[in-house]
């Protein structure tokens, strides 16, 4: 009896390392490929503010973005990493509240500079039909910056109460209301504080996303529309880069929309119960990080000054390695 006890633990255990190894993996590969991602699109763009300083507002906003979804990845998918393949005490209660912090921020950003970019994208491609449709055409340049200021400094007061939530974790069981994020903790001391705070982030998002969808469905509208002129469109270069842009925009839409759909279900979920089981929490960070490491991904294939530089700098390096083996 006591063998066959002995062999059921060493079995569960032995399942436990799988699963906690499969999830070590996922979480590796998609914060390692996101951020090589991430940072090679804001190299491409840095090469391309230097070669074009005139950048149309779609591509600084995309530039934008891919920093935004580069500090949600360092702030979440790193320490989620390192403390799945069982790395503990990464922080302490000062440093879990700068990350914690940033983290939200960065979250937040992601969100709103989709919704921003789908926005300017909708007025870029509307029909100037009016004069304050041209004018607000006209303008998009000069709003881009003012736009990014306003949203660092919005959703970093919306966010200002995260630090005080968020400590470093502590030897023992996780207290009822407590976000466990194995590398730091967020405990919200009380249900009330817990479904508030969850009310006010899913109600931000839902905004934010409801507009982006309806900005969308303008965008395909229009598009639709000039489906038969497709063949006039082409001559004009300009035409065929918006049309481009926006079909990007639209795809980078509903890919957050999917991720954003399966986030806040586990979350609705998460706001019902008291204690919050791990796995629960890890499968809400994965899907969460999805679209952070994914979008420069489809950055990369459809913007094609993106691709450019970085077909460039593959044939600049393959160049300097032929040169190197000659002179050797």
């Amino acid at each position: 009896m006591q063998t066959l006890m002995n062999e059921s633990e060493l079995c569960r255990c032995g399942s436990m390392d799988l699963c906690v190894t499969i999830k070590g993996v996922s979480f590796l590969l998609q914060a390692g490929l996101g951020i090589l991602a991430n940072i090679l699109v804001l190299l491409a763009y840095v090469h391309i503010a230097l070669t074009d300083p005139n950048l149309q507002p779609v591509d600084m906003i995309l530039c934008h973005l891919a920093f935004a979804d580069l500090l949600l990845l360092l702030t979440r998918g790193v320490p989620q990493t390192m403390t799945l393949f069982g790395l503990r005490n990464l922080l302490d209660d000062a440093g879990c509240k700068v990350v914690i912090y940033t983290y939200r921020i960065a979250r937040a950003l992601s969100v709103c500079i989709t919704c921003m970019l789908s926005v300017f994208q909708a007025v870029t491609v509307a029909p100037a039909s009016g004069l304050y449709l041209s004018r607000l055409k006209a303008m998009l340049p000069q709003l881009v910056v003012p736009t990014f200021v306003a949203l660092w400094f919005i959703n970093m007061a919306i966010c200002i109460a995260a630090p005080f939530f968020s400590v470093a974790p502590r030897n023992g069981t996780v207290p009822p209301f407590t976000l466990n994020l194995g590398f730091c903790h967020v405990d919200f001391r009380d249900n009330l504080s817990y479904v508030i705070n969850g009310i006010a982030v899913s109600v931000r998002d839902f905004a934010f996303v409801g507009v982006m969808l309806g900005s969308s469905v303008y965008i395909l509208v229009l598009l639709h529309r000039h489906s038969r002129k497709v063949r006039g469109i082409r001559r004009v270069q300009g035409g065929t880069m918006e049309t481009r842009a926006a079909k990007t925009v639209v795809m980078l839409v509903v890919l957050y929309a999917v991720f954003f759909g399966l986030d806040n279900v586990i979350w609705i979920y998460m706001l019902t119960v008291a204690q919050v089981p791990p796995v629960v929490a890890d499968m809400r960070v994965f899907f969460s990080s999805c679209y952070a490491s994914l979008s420069p991904f489809l950055i990369i294939s459809s913007n094609k000054k993106v691709k450019a530089r970085m077909v460039c700098a593959a044939s600049d390096q393959a160049v300097d390695n032929k040169d190197s083996n000659v002179k050797n």
